[in-house]
């Protein structure tokens, strides 16, 4: 019995064993089936997947950005980081040291201490230059790797640079241009897909393009209204200034009022986009279009010229000037009461010639608010310019029903109303361009872009422009301002305002000086605005002593520049 009970479970072993074998079988035969599946059916798409690791982008640069005349002013550098993989190393660091620092041109202890404190991938430099980079790939050190990248660089350095901007290809952000025109300086078209080794060789593959493969992709040039030559006028003339009298800010603006392009745009403080990353992030903020001010008397051409338009005062209107007036608890004074205490009736002309405060007051309260309101929105006051750069401020223009008679006069005069320079330079070009506001613009659009992107707004009629223009023409002749050139008729006005105080209500002892005018006046080409804040030292601080001077001399090198026939005595 014990036997018979012996082989029965002897038989019970084998019968398990016997299955287990065939499961076992099983088993290897689907394994087999499977990964005959994977590898050869390739059911998971691994080998698609591991392409798609592979394939890159083709190697882009960015499109290049030139002034009007095709002046380079931003283009794409190629540069490379080096770095070293610690697996690799043939090499000690102070062997590896010692070939690389007359190459790269870094000291051979700083690489030692790189490469001693460095983990498993160890940045050697930054930046480095082709050719370097062409040096050092002779080598065929395995342990040396560069990742090729491209490097934003500005070859007029400091020149335009508010205008032009910043790119940050590391961190994709910009300024300027560099922001505005991202879409058409990235434009590549269809991009080519290649695939590459890790260390970023290209595969040829059978249907691989070797010149597509290999060519780097270019984006769209930019094209900008700037004129260089302009530009550097603009630069020079203000910086000269702003030395002279140590000002603490400025700008100089050039405009063709009849289809708003910018042909110089001088911004101070400035500074080298080369180096922007150095730079302090106040000096890289364009405050021309960020930071409002009251724009003071240049702003009483406004006034007339919304007298004018809603029909209060005509070219022949007298205004009584009594050279100081009360309104409530505000006094209103003309700025040469001491000199001239009463001048009684004044003609327009006299107002604008010799500023007058209490005039233009006295014309603001002629109308009614929303009658004054309207026609300076329609010039642009209190709303954005549209200029094609970022960061723009609307500037401040107090709705209608908040305003009192202090208020409205004070409006007259240009201190109500807050305004950034492109916006005043962008009024005033309504009327000089047959009362037409046209959007300004800094980059060279094509027609059919620029009738989507350049607004024209009818601000005033025709007839108001051209008599605001005349008035404005004749004051300036009667004067003896810089602005009244002797080959060319100015139709301008030149203007004083107390800068406010930061963070507090109120006006601070610093001044801006300012001067905003076109010409020729009997068919304006150019028109110049010109701003400095908080001029210090060389004399008295106003318009015609700071902002007149620097006016003047730009506009005679804008004329020569561009070839514009002198017209003196044209207008009467």
């Amino acid at each position: 019995m014990p036997e018979k009970d012996s082989r029965e479970k002897l038989r019970k072993i084998e019968k398990r064993i016997k299955y287990a074998h065939v499961v076992v079988l099983l088993l290897f035969c689907v394994s087999i089936l499977y990964l005959f599946l994977l590898q050869i059916v390739d059911i998971r798409h691994y080998k698609a997947r591991a392409n798609s690791q592979r394939y890159s982008k083709n190697f882009i640069f960015r499109g290049q950005i030139v002034d009007r005349n095709g002046l380079r002013l931003a283009t794409d550098q190629t540069s490379y980081n080096l770095y070293a993989h610690r697996e690799y190393f043939d090499h000690e660091p102070s062997e590896l040291a010692e070939i690389l620092s007359p190459i790269i041109g870094v000291d051979k202890k700083q690489i030692e201490k790189s490469i001693e404190k460095g983990s498993t991938v160890i940045l050697i430099k930054k930046d480095v230059p082709r050719q370097v980079a062409e040096q050092v790939k002779k080598l065929g050190f395995r342990e040396l790797s560069l990742d090729k990248k491209n490097e934003r660089v500005y070859p007029q350095d400091e020149l335009a640079a508010h205008v032009i901007g910043y790119y940050n290809p590391d961190a994709d952000t910009a300024s300027g241009v560099e922001l505005t025109a991202k879409a058409a300086l990235e434009d590549v078209g269809e991009d080519i897909k290649v695939q590459r080794t890790p260390r970023g060789d290209i595969i040829y593959e059978a249907g691989t393009d070797p010149i597509l493969a290999a060519t780097p992709k270019t984006g769209k040039t930019v094209t900008l209204t700037i004129d260089s030559a302009i530009q550097h006028v603009c630069e020079r003339e203000l910086l000269n200034m702003i030395t002279e009298k140590k000002a603490s800010r400025g700008a100089v603006i050039v405009m063709n009022p009849k289809n708003g392009e910018i042909l110089g745009y001088a911004v101070y403080p400035r500074y080298n986009p080369n180096n922007y990353k150095k730079t302090k992030a106040v000096l890289l903020k364009n405050w021309t279009l960020t930071d409002v001010y009251p724009p003071g008397s240049t702003f009483k051409t406004l006034t007339v010229a919304a007298g004018l338009e809603n029909g209060k005062i005509k070219p022949t209107t007298k205004i009584h000037d009594t050279g100081k007036m009360q309104l409530g608890k505000w006094t209103i004074t003309n700025y040469d009461y001491n000199k001239h205490p009463n001048p009684g009736m004044i003609s327009l002309v006299y107002l604008l010639e010799h500023s007058s405060n209490v005039g233009s007051a006295n014309i603001a309260l002629m109308m009614s608010p929303i009658e004054f309101y309207t026609t300076l929105s329609k010039l642009g006051i209190g709303q954005k310019s549209g200029i094609d750069l970022a960061g723009e401020s609307a500037g401040i223009l107090p709705k209608p029903f908040k305003w009192d008679k202090s208020r409205q006069a004070t409006m007259g005069y240009g201190y109500g109303a807050s305004v950034t320079a492109m916006q005043m330079i962008t009024a005033v070009g309504a009327l000089a361009n047959d009362g037409v506001r046209v959007t300004p613009h800094v980059i060279k659009y094509s027609p059919e872009e620029e009738a989507e992107k350049v607004k024209r707004v009818q601000a005033v009629s025709p007839e108001t422009a051209k008599i605001v223009t005349q008035l404005l023409a004749k004051s300036v002749s009667n004067s003896k301002s810089y602005i009244n050139l002797e080959k060319y008729s100015v139709a301008g006005k030149t203007g004083t305002s107390r800068k406010p105080k930061e963070n507090k209500k109120g006006y601070s002892e610093d001044l801006y000086a300012s001067v905003i005018g076109y010409l020729p006046a009997n068919n304006p080409q150019i028109l110049i605005y010109v701003v400095v804040d908080s001029a210090s030292t060389g004399g008295p601080v106003w318009g015609n002593t700071v902002a007149a001077p620097i006016f003047k001399e730009v506009a005679l090198q804008v004329a020569r520049i561009l070839n514009i026939p002198p017209d003196k005595n044209v207008v009467k």
